[in-house]
């Protein structure tokens, strides 16, 4: 027994030895036909050959982009950008729910400066990287190869392309290099580039082909113009002023926009990033980075400066904010003229610096809310896109359909209520604070005790704040001011993704939440700020789980504007089978609360419709309908035939994808989406045995929703009324094989990318500066 051990370890690291000889053989082979790699840099300067700008760079983005950008990109591949084309791939994945320990950081633009650098941290090119020649330009560069195969066996006619396509989400990666290449293509002949959809034209296989075997040439995009770098200029000495006030204000505004793009006109084309640097305006940027917003930057003072991005913009992370003269004196007036005093700039102490009711306690509350209202879409999109790419973990925390109001700061943001946060800030704690811990239920023993002393301190202090003598109505939720159209957001959930958008958008939902300051705040440090893409199983459970506390404080918001009585059967709707200690967070809450709703309930009506009756009334002024059917170009019979679609529920819809996007050629865009329904959403496992598919809904809305289609659908206006007959006629998969049969623009269908390039660009003149590069890894196979 023990020689046969002995021999089959010892086989094994025979075999090892052999592989690594293999590959040194090979390599040191390599290197004799075409020289020895060094890593290429791009150009620094527009560059003669401006190919790669006005040619290459949209014909990668949208060949390649759709399906390699943000963090989750195969082999992290990112291809939004020239420098991540330089940089190459790497076999690690970014999104890893087992890790025990955090993984190195590989932020593209942060985490190195140079693909020397780059290469140190285990990436590999895809371009040639050793003699500069015609042949080993293309037998270098894995990109090239790639292409090649793909012409060599394109893709299979039928329908639906067979089972050796893996398109499953958590797919192993195979990310070859150029010397193991060979190998690849002998083992998966039909995973050529673009992989599961069609090839290029020849004219665009020969334009990048071209490009490679002249070395891929790529330089910097043009310079801005002396106009936009005034603007900059501008906006520099304001994020940079030197009075503590200013310097805490900047500080806040920082660690709140450090996701998003930036711009200055309405239709623009140049995007910045607001980074910490160590160097002042007028001087180089040397941009601090560090793994969260809010950790030390280690110099003694940090300098606000604005960063041309050069990126391609992409849907599932784009996050616009304009920086207008008017924004400037908005926030000047919130922030710098407001009537306080700073005497002591904070510190970034892991604890105090992950808690913004510690660090910022000296800003008035008022501010800091009216500063996160301004753009509640932004603010909460930044955890719906920001760092979370592909958030199953995240998101499963929150329903796939519900409406979001606000309190109005008037009746959340005085002195008084800066005082009660300020005294409670060691019960708002956040788990970023800990880090990449390993005792994650050991923390959240401790941040749900913290959690209950919170609520039932609120409770109190709303308690004795408004109690018998103001009872809750209509006018404590924030109406925008009559025109800022962020007062009203419906969120959607579609699986391990989602998105947020203006306006109440489809059928009621089951769910809605009330949101108020410290519970806006509170999700913005744990699920962005305080987030990391790249932290442990333990940090993203942890956070996960304090999410749990955050929904549910937003329900109870909206519960309190239900009379009494109803109030409990509604949570015990909501919570369906729900574990036995969820209840203690939410009684903690409701036995310490002791106001009244001054809303009328008429008698035998559905209390839960008449107030999205009521909010829908309180907010018709601002309820923006960008994604209302009435905003289609399409005859009124034919919208009447989509919305009788809002009214179909059942188990039926399970066939139907989270989103199905269709095209009316020339004419019109909109978007099925299909919500899971569950009986509650209190455990992070086992969701499956959740769901109640009895009860899924279906809303339709105008325009894209969402970043990642599921199936894309095209037809005439006047298949419109068939079409949606055929949709209420569903009952199982074969009958929505039909109509992807009818209707579908399958993978292999051989029109796919010219049906892609019009659907891009109807939706961006549709959507303008909010459009970005749709991806296509989730696109189904059916």
């Amino acid at each position: 027994m023990a020689t046969g051990h002995w021999l089959t370890r010892g086989s094994l690291v025979t075999l090892i030895l052999i592989v690594i000889g293999c590959s040194a053989i090979g390599h040191q082979l390599w290197n004799q036909r075409y020289g020895a790699p060094t890593p290429r840099e791009p150009l620094r300067n527009a560059s003669e050959d401006d190919r790669f700008q006005a040619h290459i760079k949209p014909l990668i983005e949208h060949r390649c982009t759709v399906c390699h950008g943000c963090y989750d990109a195969p082999c992290q591949l990112k291809m939004e950008a020239r420098e991540g084309l330089f940089r190459g791939a790497h076999e690690d994945k970014v999104y890893d729910g087992t890790r025990l320990l955090g993984a190195e950081l590989t932020r593209l633009f942060e985490d190195a400066d140079s693909t020397a650098q780059w290469r140190e941290k285990g990436f590999f090119p895809v371009i040639n990287e050793r003699a500069d020649s015609a042949q080993a330009n293309l037998q270098g560069s894995v990109l090239a190869r790639m292409l090649q195969l793909k012409r060599q066996h394109p893709l299979p006619t039928q329908p639906v392309l067979p089972d050796s396509f893996d398109f499953s989400l958590n797919r192993d990666w195979h990310c070859p290099k150029a010397e193991t290449f060979d190998n690849y293509a002998e083992d998966y002949p039909l995973w050529g580039m673009p992989y599961g959809l069609p090839g290029l034209s020849e004219r665009e296989h020969n334009r990048l082909i071209h490009w490679l075997e002249d070395g891929a040439p790529a330089g910097a995009p043009n310079p801005i113009g002396p106009e936009l770098q005034q603007t900059v200029q501008q906006w520099e000495q304001f994020f940079n002023a030197d009075s503590l006030k200013a310097r805490l204000t900047n500080r806040y505004l920082y660690e709140h926009l450090f996701l998003a793009n930036l711009h200055f006109e309405p239709n623009p084309k140049v995007f910045f990033k607001l980074v910490r640097s160590s160097t002042p305006p007028g001087e180089p940027i040397e941009r601090i980075s560090t793994r969260r917003p809010f950790d030390d930057p280690g110099v003694d003072r940090v300098y606000y400066r604005l960063w041309r991005d050069p990126s391609s913009i992409v849907a599932k992370n784009h996050l616009p904010y304009a920086l207008t003269p008017e924004r400037m004196t908005l926030w000047r007036e919130w922030f710098l003229n407001a009537d306080y005093a700073v005497t002591e700039l904070p510190g970034y102490q892991p604890e105090q610096a992950a808690n913004p009711f510690a660090t910022f306690v000296d800003l008035p509350v008022k501010a800091r809310y009216q500063f996160l209202l301004d753009e509640a879409e932004f603010t909460i999109m930044n955890f719906i896109k920001g760092p979370v790419c592909r958030g199953q973990v995240a998101l499963n925390v929150i329903q796939d359909h519900f409406w979001v109001s606000f309190v109005d700061p008037a009746f959340t943001a005085d002195k008084w209520d800066g005082e009660f946060l300020a005294n409670n800030s060691e019960h708002l704690k956040l788990p970023a604070g800990v880090g990449n811990t390993l005792l994650p239920m050991t923390n959240w023993r401790r941040y749900s005790q913290l959690q209950k002393n919170y609520l039932a301190a609120k409770a109190t202090h709303l308690s004795n704040k408004f109690g018998e003598r103001e009872p809750l109505n209509m006018e404590m939720i924030w109406d925008g001011e009559g025109q800022n159209t962020n007062a009203a957001l419906t969120i959607f959930r579609h699986t391990d993704s989602a998105s947020v958008h203006r306006g109440f958008i489809g059928p009621e939902p089951k769910t809605s939440w009330v949101i108020d300051y410290p519970l806006l705040e509170r999700i913005h440090y744990l699920l962005v700020a305080g987030f990391d893409v790249y932290g442990n199983t333990s940090h993203q459970l942890l956070s996960r789980l304090y999410m749990d506390f955050l929904r549910m404080e937003g329900e109870m918001n909206f519960i309190n504007f239900l009379p009494e009585p109803v109030q409990e059967p509604t949570i015990a709707h909501w919570y369906r089978d729900a574990e036995e200690d969820l209840k203690e967070y939410l009684d903690v809450y409701q036995n310490n609360l002791q106001v009244e709703t001054a809303l009328e309930y008429p008698s035998g009506q559905d209390h839960q419709r008449r107030l999205y009756q009521l909010l829908s009334r309180r907010l018709q002024p601002v309820l923006s309908g960008e994604h209302q059917l009435d905003e289609l170009t399409l005859n009124e019979r034919t919208r009447e035939a989509l919305q009788t679609l809002h009214s179909l529920e059942g188990e039926a819809l399970r066939v139907l994808p989270p989103t199905t996007v269709i095209y009316v050629p020339d004419s019109a865009l909109f978007t099925l989406i299909h919500h899971n329904a569950y009986s509650n959403l209190s455990s992070l496992f086992m969701e499956q045995e959740r769901r109640l598919p009895q009860e899924d809904t279906l809303s339709v809305a105008a325009g894209i929703i969402g970043s990642y289609p599921n199936s894309f659908m095209m037809m005439d206006e006047q298949d419109i009324p068939a079409f949606v007959n055929q949709v209420r006629a569903m009952s199982e998969e074969r009958d929505y094989r039909k109509l992807k049969d009818r209707y579908g623009v399958r993978r292999s269908d051989p029109n796919f990318w010219a049906i892609s390039d019009d659907i891009h660009a109807l939706y961006r003149k549709r959507a303008g500066v909010r459009a970005g590069l749709l991806d296509y890894n989730r696109l189904e196979n059916r």
